[in-house]
């Protein structure tokens, strides 16, 4: 009978639950394959890039730079790396019924979430550019802005996680809301490595 109950378990699938929120995703696919669709776009009808010789005489004067640095968000990059390895390991703890791994590893990826959050806040503060100097700055700071937008969420999603865990709401046979999270943080994640290689690394 038990064999047969598990059997049965596993024929059902997913949830209608966690196929509305794999279709969510999917979505946000698309979402930021436009926005790097319109960022190569771009970049292919600038004769170079980032496009200096698009600056005005004023913003020259000014002190407009279309410069990033590196080292900064490539240690972001490392911590938001490890938030996901985190939240992973977050799973991994219910999955076999212990409460206390999950509540430790989701904490321990909402610290990493809100770092990379202060550190892209702490970069924009320090570039010489902005949204509106040249398409260069607009595209930059819309994927950036929109990706930490969706880590920002991120975080807010693992807060409610972690709320809903002290108060003992996940077992190992019911944890599905902690694995829809872990999907979407990798997702995040997923984002921001295609986000660091064209942005940082490419040009």
């Amino acid at each position: 009978m038990a064999a047969h109950a598990v059997a049965t378990q596993h024929k059902q699938g997913l949830s209608n639950g966690m196929l509305g929120f794999i279709l969510f995703l999917a979505s946000e696919v698309m979402f930021f394959g436009g926005l790097f669709a319109a960022y190569f776009i771009a970049r292919a009808d600038a004769r170079e890039w980032p496009p200096e010789y698009l600056l005005t005489p004023e913003q020259v004067a000014a002190g407009v730079k279309l410069e990033v640095e590196f080292w900064l968000p490539f240690i972001a990059t490392i911590l938001l790396v490890t938030s996901s390895v985190t939240i992973q390991l977050a799973v991994f703890s219910i999955q076999r019924g212990n409460r206390s791994g999950l509540i430790r590893w989701t904490f321990v990826s909402i610290v990493l979430g809100l770092v990379f959050l202060i550190m892209q806040m702490y970069d924009y503060s320090q570039l010489h550019f902005g949204v509106g100097d040249t398409i260069y700055g607009t595209t930059f700071y819309t994927l950036t802005g929109f990706h930490g937008l969706h880590v920002a969420g991120g975080v807010v999603f693992m807060g409610i996680i972690l709320a809903r865990s002290l108060a003992g709401q996940f077992t190992a046979a019911n944890h599905e809301a902690v694995e829809a999270c872990s999907f979407y943080w990798h997702f995040v994640d997923v984002v921001w490595i295609a986000l660091f290689t064209t942005l940082y690394i490419i040009p």
